[in-house]
Formats: structure tokens, C-alpha cells, sequence
């Protein structure tokens, strides 16, 4: 680590849970180097068609008969349904429910493999940058790096996350 502040990629990670409930949680919980897994969630096919059909209609999501007769061998769930997939498991389970000021984006958003129907997905995120905002004193940024992983432990999914949370303590 550089500072209580940054974690750098290659040093040693320490894998918790929060002691603190996501309901009582505020910036100063989200520790640089700390990792958290949680989930899983199942992935349906019929999830992945009306999702989909919904948002990203092209035939290896849509149509299971389409889908054996493409480069993927089958069906697939969107790129952006797997996101999605991992944003509710970061809401539920990560980002805090009174603290979360929402996000000003994300960086490098990266699908690695498909996602099949009955895979079963977690998350493990690494908070890897905490720092307090220099114009707003009442809040943080938080910079989290996100891996989506299927029940083989296999990576389909990577993001960098940049969250606003509110402080518990104003400096």
C-alpha cells in the first residue's frame, strides 16, 4: 500500500466482510485493499430473452435455435444484463443504503466470457482508492475495481467503479 488511502495492484489483498450493516454504512467503512465477495445469483433463460428482447435484441440473446448456429454455440446473456446482474448485487450487498450519493461513472468495462443460461454469478470487489472529496468535506470517493465470476470461478465480467458516499465524520 502507498498510503492508508490507495491500494496497489500486486500488494497483499485482505478478504472481509463488513463489519459494519450496509443500512449503518458511510465512507469511512470502505477500506483500501479489503476484498468482498457475495452473491450468487442464477441466470434463467427466460431472464435472458426478455432482457434481451427488451435491450439488446440480436439473435444469440433472443432466439435459443439462432443461438446454437452462432460463433457462441448458444444462448448468451447480454453483456448488459450481466451488468446489470452485478449492479443488483452491489446495491444489495456493497454499496451502502444511507450513504450512497450515487456514481459520476464507471472505467473499463470488460466482458471476458459469455454468460450462459444457469450460471450462477458473484461478485468480488476490491476497494482499491478511498479519499475524502477536497471541495466537499461531507463526502468520499470511492474507486472499487469489480470482477463478476460464473460457479466455476471463472471471471465473464471486470469494471472499475467510482462511488460518491456520504462521511460519518465531517473534517
Amino acid at each position: 500500500m502507498l498510503n492508508s488511502n490507495v491500494f496497489i495492484e500486486g500488494s497483499v489483498m485482505e478478504r472481509d466482510t463488513f463489519t459494519t450493516p450496509i443500512d449503518q454504512r458511510y465512507f469511512e467503512d470502505y477500506i483500501p485493499g479489503v476484498v468482498h465477495e457475495f452473491g450468487p445469483i442464477t441466470v434463467e433463460e427466460a431472464e435472458i430473452i426478455s432482457f434481451a428482447n427488451r435491450f439488446d435484441p440480436q439473435p444469440f440473446h433472443t432466439d435459443p435455435e439462432a443461438a446454437k448456429k452462432s460463433v457462441y454455440g448458444g444462448l448468451i446473456a447480454s453483456g448488459w444484463h450481466t451488468a446489470s446482474l452485478m449492479m443488483r448485487l452491489f446495491v444489495d450487498h456493497y454499496l451502502s443504503h444511507v450513504s450512497s450519493l450515487g456514481s459520476p461513472g464507471l472505467d473499463q468495462l470488460r466482458w471476458i466470457e459469455p454468460v450462459r443460461p444457469g450460471d450462477t454469478l458473484s461478485v468480488r470487489v476490491t476497494v482499491t482508492e478511498a479519499r475524502r472529496s477536497r471541495s466537499k468535506p461531507d463526502r468520499g470517493i470511492l474507486h472499487s475495481y469489480c470482477e463478476t465470476l460464473n460457479q466455476h470461478g471463472k471471471v465473464v465480467m471486470t469494471m472499475k467503479a467510482l462511488n460518491l458516499l456520504m462521511c460519518r465524520e465531517i473534517k
